[in-house]
């Protein structure tokens, strides 16, 4: 039985942890992800993971990608975050016609960010013209290409409305070079991501880098991994991402508890509470990883057969299996940073950081309670968008 797509990529994740990890310090020091991280991660062509075949990328399973992501993130939550963007950014290569792609995907550099929607790209004859500002652009430092998501204004000043009435969203495409960074992130955890703003001003984008993003009818590429949107792509890889992050740091914590005695108190090995504590926070976490890939499993299995759909039954079953894990997965870091005691606020040891990284990804869109709204009108049969394109 051969292995699935992208399995190679598991490995070579796996492989390039020390790097990582031995980098992570200048990771978070500097706010970028350091020249030695990048070049391995482009030489290994993990940055490659969800671009199609046509391209020479690995079009990898979804299951493939996320524990990529789980490997990379017990070293280094950043580089995770950054890898994870940036990949699934690469997804918009299916919806481009071929040189384009090629133009933008050809070589082993072409790796593509970009930020939050906003902003009108005005229409005019040949493609749009484009003002605006962007934030939360997590790998432009490592990017040739960017991306905006922007509503788009026809020639009589008015937003072009979709079949059902919401305004159309088109994600535009233009080299790095065309727009203005701004050094803005300086935060509390994820620090290592570089998620910075960017603008341009009264930019030409020719149609052919005008495209609308995770709506089916504009695939080009046939493959199944096309079928499933980046919106949910990315809430399971992020998900992946809290995953590997609680992994290190229960890890962490259960190597110091193998160790440690603190004066006038039991050696934590044989700590009643600690081992009660860690027994049920090795269950919680080794229960949130199988439900977030059994439901993406299940998802895949429907998905990729011949004729497969992506519907609103898998979309709620991901959106609710990546919020949940990710919640889960901050629990148990909570807890591994408290059993540490005064040990785990050093920034020499090795949960300070996961900490408030992990703290990071739930303050991020993938992880807003609100999901579980969504989520319950969507069982009780309430119309709600999951994520259908022309969402935000």
């Amino acid at each position: 039985m051969s292995e699935p797509a992208g399995f190679e990529l598991v490995e070579r994740a796996r492989a390039l942890a020390p790097l990582i990890a031995r980098e992570a310090d200048a990771i978070e020091q500097t706010r970028r992800l350091t020249s030695p991280v990048v070049s391995a991660l482009i030489e290994n062509g993990l940055y490659r993971a969800l671009l199609p075949r046509s391209l020479g990328g690995s079009e990898a399973e979804p299951q493939m990608f996320m524990q990529m992501l789980e490997e990379v993130a017990k070293a280094d939550a950043s580089t995770a975050w950054c890898l994870g963007q940036n990949s699934v950014c690469a997804m918009v290569s299916a919806y481009l016609d071929a040189a384009t792609a090629r133009e933008m995907f050809g070589t082993p550099t072409g790796i593509l960010a970009w930020g939050s929607i906003g902003g009108e790209a005005h229409v005019v004859p040949g493609g749009y013209r484009v003002t605006g500002r962007w934030d939360f652009a997590s790998g432009v430092r490592q990017a040739s290409w960017l991306g905006a998501h922007v509503f788009i204004v026809d020639a009589d000043g008015k937003r072009r409305k979709r079949r059902d009435g919401t305004s159309e969203v088109r994600t535009i495409l233009f080299p790095l070079t065309s727009a203005t960074l701004y050094d803005v992130w300086n935060v509390i955890g994820l620090n290592g991501t570089g998620t910075d703003s960017y603008s341009v001003n009264d930019l030409f984008v020719p149609d052919r880098f005008a495209v609308l993003r995770d709506d089916p009818t504009a695939l080009r590429e046939q493959a199944a991994l096309y079928r499933l949107t980046s919106y949910f792509v990315y809430a399971t890889g992020f998900a992946a991402v809290a995953v590997g992050v609680a992994r290190a740091a229960l890890d962490a914590a259960i190597d110091l508890a193998r160790g440690k005695t603190s004066f006038g108190i039991k050696p934590m090995r044989e700590n009643n509470a600690v081992q009660a504590t860690i027994g049920r926070n090795e269950g919680s976490l080794r229960a949130a990883r199988a439900y977030l890939y059994a439901t993406m499993g299940e998802v895949w299995r429907e998905v990729s057969a011949p004729g497969g759909v992506f519907t609103d039954v898998h979309r709620t079953a991901l959106r609710l299996a990546s919020t949940w894990t990710i919640h889960q997965a901050a629990a148990v870091v909570d807890v591994a940073y408290h059993m540490s005691g005064s040990t785990a606020v050093y920034n020499s040891e090795k949960f300070e950081r996961r900490f408030r990284d992990i703290h990071a990804i739930t303050q991020q869109l993938q992880a807003r309670d609100t999901h579980y709204e969504t989520v319950g009108e969507a069982i009780l049969g309430n119309p709600v968008n999951l994520g259908r394109p022309g969402a935000n």
